[in-house]
C-alpha cells in the first residue's frame, strides 16, 4: 500500500513538472509569435512523444484576422500541422509553408476548424518527449 501511494505521488509530481515545463515553453518561445495579436483565452499544450498525433476543434469568428501558432519543444522533430473544416477539407498545411509554425488567415464567417498536429517519428533508438503548444490570437478590430 505504501508503494502504491508513493507511486501515485511520484506520478503526480512528474505531471505537475511537465505542465510547468509546457507553460514556461509556451510563455517564452510560443507567445512572442503572437505579437500584434490578442491571444484567445485557451491554452492548448500537451506532452507529445515522437509518432503522436492529436486533433483540436477550435472556434473562429467571422470578420476577424487570426494567427495560429503551433510549436514543439526543440527536442522533438519539426511538428506538422493541418487546418481542416468540419467536413475534413484541407484548408492549410505547414508542410509546404515558408514559416512552419505560423498560419495567418481571415475568417469570412464563424465556424469551427480542426487543427491536426503530428510529431513525426525520427526512427531513432530513443523516443523523445516534449511539449507541443497550439495558440491562436486575433487582431483588434
Amino acid at each position: 500500500m505504501k508503494k502504491l501511494i508513493a507511486s501515485i505521488f511520484f506520478l503526480a509530481l512528474v505531471s505537475l513538472g511537465a505542465n510547468a515545463q509546457c507553460r514556461a515553453f509556451t510563455k517564452n518561445r510560443v507567445l512572442p509569435n503572437l505579437t500584434g495579436f490578442i491571444q484567445n483565452e485557451n491554452y492548448n499544450a500537451a506532452l507529445f512523444m515522437e509518432g503522436d498525433e492529436a486533433e483540436l476543434l477550435m472556434t473562429f469568428y467571422g470578420g476577424k484576422d487570426y494567427r495560429l501558432v503551433v510549436m514543439a519543444h526543440p527536442v522533438l522533430p519539426e511538428v506538422e500541422f493541418e487546418v481542416l473544416d468540419t467536413n475534413d477539407e484541407l484548408l492549410y498545411t505547414n508542410k509546404t509553408a515558408a514559416n512552419k509554425n505560423v498560419f495567418d488567415f481571415r475568417m469570412s464567417s464563424t465556424q469551427q476548424l480542426k487543427v491536426r498536429v503530428r510529431v513525426p517519428d525520427s526512427k531513432g533508438t530513443m523516443v523523445r518527449q516534449g511539449c507541443v503548444t497550439i495558440v491562436a490570437g486575433h487582431k483588434q478590430s
